[in-house]
């Protein structure tokens, strides 16, 4: 009887530690986009702080999405505008994703995972480009390019760690 008992507690342990390494991974995944806390109604977390990622295009000013037009990508939602620009980005979602996870640029190129914010953008090669705050899209323009071959090297290194370990 204590021999079963010891088979059972050595296979609910390797149960728990499965479960324990499957949310593990999840939670390194969720790492990989800059989201907003919370979650939205579908449960899935917020990308791009609710903004209509279309809007960032076109030259237009940046317009907020509305949880009546939501489009998930890879386990993130997304808030539009309309429905039009929802099913635009449901066409192509890559042409309108901000590159790095919608982190900010120049703190990728840096290896951090800094906050990335619409007002501060830029749209290079029909990518878009997120960045912290003013000081730093200031800093990335005097030197674009090393900025962005720097994120671009730095990314694959980053892009699965957790915010808070970098």
């Amino acid at each position: 009887m204590i021999r079963r008992q010891t088979v059972l507690t050595y296979a609910t342990a390797a149960l728990i530690f499965y479960g324990l390494a499957l949310y593990a991974s999840a939670a390194y995944a969720a790492d990989e986009y800059n989201v907003s806390n919370g979650l939205t109604l579908t449960g899935n977390p917020l990308g791009v702080h609710g903004i209509d990622p279309t809007s960032l295009f076109g030259g237009e000013a940046a317009r907020l999405g509305s949880a009546d037009f939501t489009a998930a990508h890879d386990g993130v939602d997304y808030y539009f505008a309309s429905a039009k620009t929802r099913d635009r980005f449901k066409s192509d979602p890559q042409a309108f994703l901000p590159q790095y996870g919608g982190f900010c640029a120049l703190g990728v190129s840096l290896g951090k995972k800094l906050d990335g914010d619409v007002r501060y953008a830029d749209i290079v090669d029909g990518k878009l480009y997120l960045f912290v705050n003013e000081a730093i899209f200031q800093k990335y323009l005097e030197n674009k390019e090393a900025v962005l071959v720097g994120a671009k090297e730095t990314w694959p290194k980053i892009r699965t760690a957790a915010v808070d370990t970098l």
